[in-house]
């Protein structure tokens, strides 16, 4: 596959005499093969230039491997060319070697490339009705739904601005590796999550099948989010390993999947009028995460603000579905901040 900025003598990056379409090209180079973040303008700006490291530092080291198993294709592969490496260093400049590793890439039938949409605000809406509308015994399709919100603000697609025309899969990263010494190593990508339910995939790149099976849709992409909220309803809220909160808040209590029997109407669906019908508390800077906790609210990183108003109480909830959202985060502060946001989200 040859690109519209692959020719020989070509440099993009940063204080570049850029051309803005072949920026434009890069960009949408960079956002299918899952390492711009988000933005399609034309413009050389920094979120670009680390996209360009991130890809860099993969074609240097990243062989595959995963916690979750191995890529179909390595990325090092696209660093081979016929004089040797293509790329030697974490530059954040695209020369005619970066690009032709990237040409390489985007034309191997083992790289499943991201999707995007052709009406992403309408193609949001109908995965949202989509997700809310599905029959599951695994988990109550509301709080999937409150978590997708969460998540990735119901969008699988990302709706662009006036100056930006990119329309592919959400895609968030976490970039978690730290060397030896324990500094972070900040061009390396960990894991990434992936459309309305931010499927998280730890080897990269993704395959085709990968692709078809977990990004595409946003209905088969939630689907893997109803099994994993119910492992951890399963596994991670009541017993020695469980969520702390409820251990406090419902010592004796068995788990419970919904205050109504299965075969009511209401069962696994009435989460919003739960949500409603509880009382509301006001967390602010300095409230206990919950009663004799080590931990209170605070700004994060990743939640400039402790202060929400109105939340519904998850202790007067008749099920242990808000001690799962959170567990569904993992644990310590933020996944406080995720479980606040979650039941807030059941009101909307």
């Amino acid at each position: 596959m040859t690109l519209v900025y692959q020719r020989p003598g070509i440099t993009i990056g940063s204080g570049k005499p850029n051309s803005p379409a072949d920026v434009i090209a890069l960009q949408h180079d960079l956002r299918a093969l899952g390492y711009l973040k988000i933005g399609i303008d034309g413009v050389f700006g920094p979120d670009t230039e680390r996209a360009i490291r991130a890809l860099q530092c993969d074609l240097l080291n990243n062989d595959g491997s995963g916690t979750d198993g191995r890529a179909a294709v390595p990325m090092t592969q696209f660093n081979q060319g016929r004089g040797g490496k293509r790329v030697n260093a974490i530059t954040g400049i695209l020369d005619a070697y970066l690009a032709d590793a990237i040409a390489d890439a985007r034309g191997h039938p083992g790289v499943g490339t991201l999707p995007n949409a052709v009406d992403p605000v309408g193609e949001n809406k109908n995965a949202m009705n989509a997700i809310a509308a599905v029959t599951s015994a695994t988990a109550p399709p509301p709080f999937i739904v409150a978590i997708a919100q969460q998540e990735s603000d119901g969008r699988h697609f990302h709706v662009p601005l006036e100056t930006d025309e990119d329309t592919y899969v959400t895609v968030g990263f976490d970039r978690n590796a730290k060397d030896i010494s324990g500094k972070a190593i900040k061009d390396q990508i960990t894991s990434r999550g992936y459309g309305v339910m931010q499927h998280t995939l730890f080897h990269h790149p993704p395959s085709p099948q990968e692709v078809a099976d977990l990004i595409q849709d946003p209905v088969r992409n939630a689907l893997t989010g109803f099994t994993k909220v119910r492992e951890k309803f399963d596994h991670a809220v009541a017993g020695s390993h469980g969520a702390a909160e409820r251990a406090i808040e419902h010592p004796h209590l068995p788990l419970r999947l919904c205050r109504y029997a299965p075969g009511d109407e209401r069962y696994f669906r009435d989460c919003r009028n739960c949500a409603l019908e509880v009382r509301k508390i006001d967390i602010v800077p300095g409230t206990p995460v919950y009663d004799g906790a080590s931990i209170n609210y605070q700004p994060t990183q990743y939640y400039p603000s402790a202060t929400y108003v109105g939340v519904p109480n998850r202790a007067d909830f008749l099920c242990d579905w808000p001690y799962a959202a959170r567990r569904y985060n993992g644990g310590g502060l933020n996944s406080f901040h995720y479980q606040a946001r979650v039941l807030l989200n059941l009101l909307r």
